[in-house]
């Protein structure tokens, strides 16, 4: 059976940001299906809550479980639910994780301090879209720049997400994780903070820094991260058992 493969999108952007991989990876006959969360892309008038957010990995999850293996791939806060998501008591149906940029507990003053810095630009002037659309010129090829924001901005629903996050058990989620892992983190990226301990709670995980790049590193460094899916696929495909 085809290795299936689940993408869930970070905060405030949509399943637009997986554009690259999912080109890539239908290109390879892969199928890949990308979310918009609760509150987010095509779901902007809801209302983000992790029941729901959950509850569409799960409802993503199962439907592609139908037709294979199922790969998990979340990036920052997609990435925190997709790890608390691979790691519930009941395990779901999965046969790999893959976690982009998520490598830190979202509590305390971190997470306080980021959801100041967000309140910040979204008081400016259109919310701070200038800043942020000239950072993603300086830092993000042309291939992929339109993509992170194809989807739209969902200010409305990044405070609630992030305050939402806090109530995580990631600790007790890591340990119970037993399918190949991988954590992948650009150099520069301000969630390494706890990547060697989201590895060493989950058995063989890798971990993969990826040089000269930031939190964005899906969009920024496509073909390395296309390469860690290829990588993800393979073992998946290795493990899987024999048809009978």
């Amino acid at each position: 059976m085809t290795v299936q493969v689940v993408l869930v999108h970070g905060i405030r952007t949509s399943a637009s940001m997986w554009r690259a991989q999912v080109a890539a990876l239908t290109g390879q006959g892969v199928p890949a299906h990308a979310v918009d969360l609760p509150g987010h892309g095509t779901r902007m008038a809801e209302t983000f809550t992790l029941d729901g957010a959950f509850a569409t990995i799960d409802e993503a999850v199962r439907d592609a479980a139908t037709r294979g293996p199922v790969l998990l791939v979340g990036h920052s806060m997609g990435g925190l639910l997709a790890t608390e998501y691979a790691g519930r008591e009941q395990r779901p149906p999965l046969a790999g994780l893959i976690g982009a940029s998520c490598t830190a507990i979202p509590r305390g003053v971190g997470l306080a301090a980021y959801r100041l810095i967000a309140r910040g630009f979204d008081a400016l002037p259109g919310r701070g879209m200038w800043f942020t659309q000239r950072m993603l010129a300086r830092t993000l090829p042309e291939e992929t720049r339109a993509d992170f924001g194809a989807g739209g901005y969902a200010f409305d629903a990044q405070d609630v997400a992030m305050r939402s996050l806090s109530v995580l058990d990631l600790l007790t989620a890591l340990r119970r994780i037993d399918v190949p892992t991988w954590f992948v983190n650009g150099q520069y990226d301000q969630l390494r903070v706890n990547e060697r301990l989201f590895v060493g709670l989950v058995p063989g995980a890798e971990l993969i820094v990826v040089p000269r790049t930031t939190h964005l590193v899906t969009a920024m460094r496509p073909d390395v991260f296309n390469a860690v899916l290829r990588l993800a696929i393979a073992t998946i495909e290795r493990d899987a058992p024999a048809p009978s």
